[in-house]
């Protein structure tokens, strides 16, 4: 026999058992053959939902384990609002395990973001329903700078019994507080903002003593001083509403 005809019939030989194994593989590795049936989410979120998990796989999910994409569904999860990381895993032979963890939001940032505690800005659909955190403005490469600030000032002013609610860092570098009572602090640029702020908490207890006022608004952008406006009389006896 030919070395032709030799190989020509390992070839058929091979053909003959190829195809009726392709045939087995393809039936035993179809789609419908295998589906998956559990999912498990391990988890730790509050502002996502089981039911957004839930609609987001079932909707990615293929007819069985074998045509079902786990990173198309991980992709999915990871735009939901909230979400910092995901990942997702098929565990043979009927199961999706998908584990997720959210951001932990530390501040507002703008009008439309939170700040994360790991410096991370992120957008969220109703940015509101996080209250009792600072509310912080400025330039998205110095959030982390920002929130340092705020939360040195916050310590700084507590004794003088201030309480800031939010801050912001103008493009120029000036910064600005705002505090619970609406009132703001304008210290304006400098190298050191944490020494205009020690100056304004050792002179304004002095200041409100005997007679205390309502201020609206303190300018510490003086070299050697302050400068506070204050709430007028009347307005001030409006504010409290109307007396007995």
């Amino acid at each position: 026999m030919s070395m032709l005809a030799r190989i020509l019939a390992w070839l058929l030989a091979l053909t003959l058992v190829a195809l009726p194994l392709a045939a087995v593989l393809a039936g035993w590795m179809a789609p419908e053959r295998w589906p998956l049936r559990r999912l498990e989410v391990s988890a730790e979120y509050r502002h996502v939902s089981d039911e957004q998990i839930r609609a987001v796989v079932a909707a990615r999910v293929g007819r069985g384990y074998f045509d079902t994409d786990a990173g198309v569904i991980g992709a999915a999860l990871a735009a939901l609002p909230w979400v910092d990381q995901v990942k997702v895993y098929k565990r043979w032979p009927d199961r999706i395990e998908v584990r997720l963890f959210e951001h932990q939001a530390v501040a507002h940032w703008g009008q439309d973001r939170m700040l994360s505690d790991q410096g991370v800005l992120f957008r969220v659909p109703l940015p509101d329903e996080s209250q009792g955190l600072p509310r912080l403005v400025g330039p998205d490469e110095r959030a982390s700078e920002v929130l340092a600030f705020f939360e040195q000032a916050r310590t700084q002013l507590r004794d003088a019994g201030l309480v800031p609610v939010g801050a912001r860092l103008s493009r120029r570098g000036g910064w600005t507080l705002q505090l619970d009572n609406s009132a703001s602090i304008v210290i304006g640029r400098s190298p050191d903002p944490q020494a205009r702020l020690a100056r304004l908490a050792r002179v304004l207890p002095q200041l409100m003593a005997g007679a205390p006022r309502t201020f609206e608004r303190i300018d510490l952008r003086y070299t050697n001083g302050l400068a506070i406006a204050w709430v007028a009389p009347v307005a001030a006896a409006r504010a409290g509403g109307p007396a007995g």
